[in-house]
């Protein structure tokens, strides 16, 4: 299954690549220090987890925003690199870097993006709807499907018993849920206020303007 997630994974990064015309990104100075300043900033983020067992620790993973900030292609590309720093320096396995990378980036990023592209055409355009809706709940939301995607894979791939997944690793679920919630929430809060023009998915005529 290893195998396959690598595969699918890099299958996924290549088009991802393809379809963000690489030569653009690399004469857009802007893009570039979105970008890799993005990847840096998850990188050190990721470098502070906790875990008992090998594969079963836990991060604060920060993709609502990064996805908000950067539109999901960059948003992939980004958590990409920051995945493979966190692999390169030991903190994750390269066998694993497949999972991690459909399960841990490419699941939370995409229904983070998913579910601001709903609220978009679907709710009414406020300033309070996109933090809420679009940061806050997604931030809560895509750690807790991680965590049970990530403990559902190594149940059914044999490596740790049901009640070791769960005594270990889901039952801190509850207490992250907040705090990544107000993390991608109040991030996504100080840039728009100071730095709209760094958030691809905010524009001022539809949340701000005439409201």
């Amino acid at each position: 299954m290893q195998a396959l997630a690598w595969l699918g994974y890099a299958l996924l990064m290549l088009v991802t690549v393809k379809a963000l015309h690489p030569l653009e990104l690399l004469h857009d100075k802007k893009s570039q220090h979105l970008v890799f300043g993005a990847a840096a900033c998850l990188f050190i983020l990721w470098l502070f987890r906790a875990g008992i067992y090998e594969g079963l620790n836990v991060h604060f993973l920060w993709l609502s925003a990064l996805t908000l900030v950067l539109g999901l292609r960059r948003a992939l590309l980004s958590a990409c690199l920051a995945l493979m720093g966190i692999t390169l320096v030991g903190k994750e396995s390269w066998a694993m870097l497949g999972v991690n990378g459909l399960l841990g980036v490419t699941l939370p990023v995409g229904l983070t993006y998913l579910i601001y592209s709903l609220s978009f055409h679907r709710l009414p355009r406020h300033f309070f709807i996109y933090i809420f809706v679009c940061a806050f709940l997604p931030g809560a939301l895509m750690i807790t499907l991680k965590m049970l995607s990530l403990g559902g894979y190594y149940f059914l791939e044999g490596l740790y018993e049901w009640q070791v997944i769960r005594d270990n690793y889901l039952v801190l679920i509850p207490l992250l849920l907040f705090p990544e919630a107000m993390l991608n929430g109040m991030t996504m809060t100080l840039l728009v206020m100071y730095c709209p023009t760094w958030v691809y998915t905010f524009y001022d005529k539809f949340y701000l303007q005439d409201k």
